[in-house]
């Protein structure tokens, strides 16, 4: 299975593999540069003049020595650019090679030259340590890139490349994950990490589903329950029928979604993308406008010009815009799958920071989707509430009704009954602890005779009532509804906070739909529509001008899903492939409906910021780089604007990374 899920990544495979050699190859060029640039600067007349050394280091045909290594670092360092500037220029999208390759060019051809001949000044330390600058920047940038996209690789890695395969005859043999079939049986050791996703035959334990869904706690799994390649097993030996393997498995599903996402193209990316393109039309207008200003207006020597033109070209490269939205895109999509939150559709992904409402299914979204025990309300003093609930808890253990599961399910253990006998229709008695216990309807009650105040129960409307007879008095009653989930409060409480209308639309009653929705305080709610209707529902709000998510479990949900701007699919657990959604939740919290919302502000706010960055470091970069201040012996050499592109590209790559869901 190894093989068949690396073998579904081998595009991430190669990619990561491609930009790895790059990095080497950009890290070799910039260190044999590096080298060769210390002759460069010291046989450089400029720098001889300075430092004042000339008479020690001048030899016969110095120039051409100079001009030899020159030539190695213009060629062997220069060619990562040229051969970027034929890629701009084929795609006719000129950008950040295009400037760095015409101005390392122009440096080149003016000095070599004057090495033969021309009366002027030599450029060959300022083109070297350019070039030094340049693949610097590009090394620290791509090793940043790689970086944004560890969690991902992190998640590659999550498989063990064998598992303990149960054989036929009972024999434990260990097996590489690819041989394995749907059907095989696994055994998973405490401490091991899980090599399928599967169903638990046999065993109990606590299995860390951390890296997988983003859930920090332990997740008890005892059998029949579902787990998930690549989590880890607690303390407990399991034994796993295997369900999944390979491309459908949820790992290799979630790393799918992963990489579509991370190389789909934002809306902001093609605003940048264009704006780079412009930019870099400006700076070679830049540059020539430079050169001739300071040629022919302010009469110059053209060494002069030549340097404040290339400089011009070097500064004003778009880099910083390239990497502003990219990175940003990388590190939100490997972020939001680290906590369980699945994005396939960037586009509705970055609609969700302008959301005006968030409309919730009911039933497995805002409540539990089973019935329990939500209130208890004691009818005599004699017998203390949880006495009487443990009393009905024991005697429902016994009932397969849906409505006694919930009861059960109230208290963690129950007591011995004797003589259990179920009432059609109306309810079940038994003895408990030498007690009668009857756990029944109202209508039983009114049919023996019972007199009880119903006062208290109108006020609870949209709950289910039963009523606990011991010895046959009634000594209270139980509230039985659709257990709101705990996060639902917070949920809703939090987007309104935000701004955000919260709304319900359900097919349950209008008494459990109102109950519902004031005991969470919502702004609106639609009560008895249809499955088929609620797309229709969707329809009808986005009419008002609102920009509206939907979040549903993602079965009957579907077409509401896929009507509104923002689909999200809550509780997806092992089935990532709900086509309807833009957005999957695997965990059943809709807390991370709100942490989607908030993620896709602060990314929008990051691709902001970098923008800002990118654009207004050249709104400054530009005239500096052109001598607006030599006057004031304020001057920018083409190294120093090298350094100053290479600082904002690498704030941009640093900023990406700070990128956080703000819980």
């Amino acid at each position: 299975m190894e093989h068949s899920q690396h073998d579904n990544n081998s595009g991430h495979g190669k990619g990561k593999n491609h930009h790895q050699h790059m990095i080497a190859d950009y890290k070799r060029r910039f260190w044999i540069c590096l080298v060769l640039t210390i002759p460069i600067v010291v046989l450089s007349p400029h720098i001889q003049h300075i430092f004042g050394i000339h008479e020690l280091v001048m030899f016969p045909g110095d120039s051409y020595v100079l001009f030899v290594l020159s030539s190695i670092v213009y060629f062997y360092g220069g060619y990562p650019f040229f051969k970027g500037i034929y890629t701009e220029l084929k795609s006719r999208t000129p950008g950040m090679m295009t400037l760095v390759a015409v101005a390392i060019t122009t440096a080149y051809l003016y000095s070599s030259a004057v090495v033969l001949g021309l009366k002027g000044e030599l450029f060959f330390w300022e083109l070297a340590t350019l070039i030094d600058i340049m693949l610097l920047g590009h090394w620290v940038e791509m090793r940043s890139v790689m970086g944004a996209s560890r969690a991902l690789d992190e998640l590659v890695k999550l498989l063990p490349s064998t598992a303990h395969h149960i054989m036929s005859d009972g024999e434990i043999m260990e097996m590489p994950l690819e041989h394995l079939q749907v059907e095989d049986v696994v055994v998973v050791k405490p401490g091991e990490k899980v090599p399928v996703d599967g169903k638990i035959l046999k065993g109990e334990s606590s299995v860390d589903e951390s890296m997988l869904t983003g859930e920090s706690e332990p997740v008890y799994k005892k059998v029949n329950d579902l787990v998930i390649g690549g989590s880890i097993n607690g303390d407990g030996s399991i034994q796993v029928k295997i369900e999944k393997t390979g491309e459908d498995s949820f790992l290799s599903q979630v790393i799918s979604l992963v990489e579509e996402a991370q190389s789909a193209k934002s809306r902001t990316q093609n605003l940048a993308d264009r704006f780079a393109m412009w930019l870099t039309i400006i700076a070679l207008s830049g540059g020539f406008i430079t050169l001739l200003v300071w040629l022919v207006i302010t009469s110059q020597d053209l060494a002069f010009a030549l340097e404040r033109s290339v400089t011009v070209m070097v500064t004003t490269c778009p880099h910083a815009l390239g990497l502003a939205i990219p990175l940003v895109v990388a590190v939100s999509t490997a972020l939001s799958a680290r906590n369980g939150l699945l994005i396939r559709n960037r586009t509705a992904f970055e609609k969700a920071r302008s959301l005006d409402a968030v409309i919730f299914d009911k039933t497995g979204t805002l409540t539990q989707g089973k019935f329990g025990v939500s209130e208890i309300i004691p009818l005599s003093d004699d017998v203390k509430p949880d006495d009487f609930l443990k009393y009905a808890a024991s005697l429902e253990a016994y009932s397969e009704h849906p409505i006694a599961s919930g009861v059960a399910a109230a208290v963690e253990s129950h007591l011995p009954v004797e003589n259990f006998k179920s009432i059609p229709g109306k309810g079940v008695e038994g003895s408990v602890d030498g007690k009668k216990v009857e756990v029944v309807s109202l209508g039983y009650l009114e049919e023996m005779g019972m007199a009880v105040s119903t006062e208290r129960l109108e006020k609870s409307r949209g709950k289910t009532a039963v009523f606990v007879v011991i010895d046959g008095a009634v000594k209270g009653t139980l509230l039985m509804s659709d257990l709101i989930r705990p996060e639902s409060q917070e949920t809703i409480s939090r987007l309104k906070q935000m701004g955000i209308m919260c709304i319900m639309i359900t097919g349950d009653r209008r008494e459990v739909a109102q109950w519902v929705s004031e005991e969470l305080g919502l702004d609106q709610y639609f009560a008895e529509v249809l499955p088929g209707e609620k797309a229709a529902k969707v329809r009808e709000i986005q009419k008002e001008g609102l920009v509206v998510a939907m979040t549903g479990d993602g079965i009957n949900d579907a077409p509401a899903l896929a009507q509104a701007d923002v689909g999200i699919a809550i509780g997806a657990g092992t089935d990532v492939t709900i086509e309807a959604a833009d957005i999957i939740l695997v965990r059943n919290n809709p807390l991370d409906a709100l942490y989607i919302i908030q993620l896709a502000r602060s990314t929008y706010r990051k691709m902001v910021e970098n923008l800002a960055w990118g654009a207004g470091y050249n709104i400054f970069a530009i005239p500096l780089a052109a001598g607006v201040l030599s006057a004031y012996g304020i001057i920018l050499t083409p190294a120093m604007g090298a350094v100053l592109m290479s600082v904002s590209t690498i704030i941009v790559a640093v900023n990406s990374r700070f990128l956080r869901i703000e819980k």
